[in-house]
Formats: structure tokens, sequence, C-alpha cells
């Protein structure tokens, strides 16, 4: 049987209970959700990267590659991505902001599900990841 590891990037704040921002076991990374926060400054509270859900989503998706680097993934080992949104009247920008972000893929895009959530104030996304190494 494998170890579990537990993946925080150097970016990252430890999270605000007991999770993980990623978890590795084998060849399985599990991102936890990720919001729009900019990284980390030690002995400050988490900020979000801008008021707009076009700030958000690119911090956000950034900060997803931050876990998925630090657990040696990368977007192309991605098999299943959720993102949930705040508005459902935010769905067509983000399909938009998703659609230039992920342009350059060279394998197959991951499966995709969308849901709408209520997050704490000022977060418009969220977006948590699988990926498979190997």
């Amino acid at each position: 049987m494998s170890d579990k590891t537990a993946i925080t990037p150097a970016t990252h704040t430890a999270p605000p209970a007991r999770f993980s921002h990623g978890v590795r076991k084998g060849n399985i990374l599990q991102v936890a959700g990720q919001v729009g926060f900019l990284p980390a400054e030690p002995g400050k509270p988490p900020v979000p990267a801008g008021p707009t859900l076009r700030e958000q989503t690119l911090q956000t998706l950034a900060n997803v590659r931050a876990v998925l680097e630090a657990g040696g993934a990368t977007w192309e080992d991605v098999v299943m991505i959720r993102v949930y949104l705040t508005d459902t009247g935010h769905f067509a920008e983000m399909n938009a902001l998703y659609n230039e972000y992920f342009a350059d893929l060279r394998e197959a895009p991951a499966a995709r599900t969308t849901v709408y959530v209520g997050l704490p104030a000022g977060l418009l996304i969220e977006v948590d990841a699988l990926a498979v190494l190997g």
C-alpha cells in the first residue's frame, strides 16, 4: 500500500480546517477546492485577487496549478475538474475564460462539472481537480 502525502505549495497558507490543499496517494492526486486568493503573505489574512470573475478565475486556476505542480502533476494529468460558481449569470463568462486558459492542452481536456454554491463573502468561484499520474 502506498503512502498518502499532504500537498501544500509554498504559495498557500495552512487550510482553515483539518484538510489538505492536495493529497497524493500512489499515482492519484486530488486537489481540494481552491479559490482566488493571492499567494500567501506570512501573518496576513488571505486576500482575493480582485472583485471580478476574471481576476478570481485566473487566480483560482493558478492556485490549482500550484497544488498540481507541488504534487508532481500538470494540467495534462487532470481527468476531472469541478467548478463551483456563486452566480448562474457567471457561467458564460467562466466558460470563455476556461476555454482560453486551456486552449493549449495537448491531450483531451478533462471531464468537468459545474455547480452553483454559496461561498464566503466576496468569493465567486472555487475549483477542484483530480489528476492521475503515469
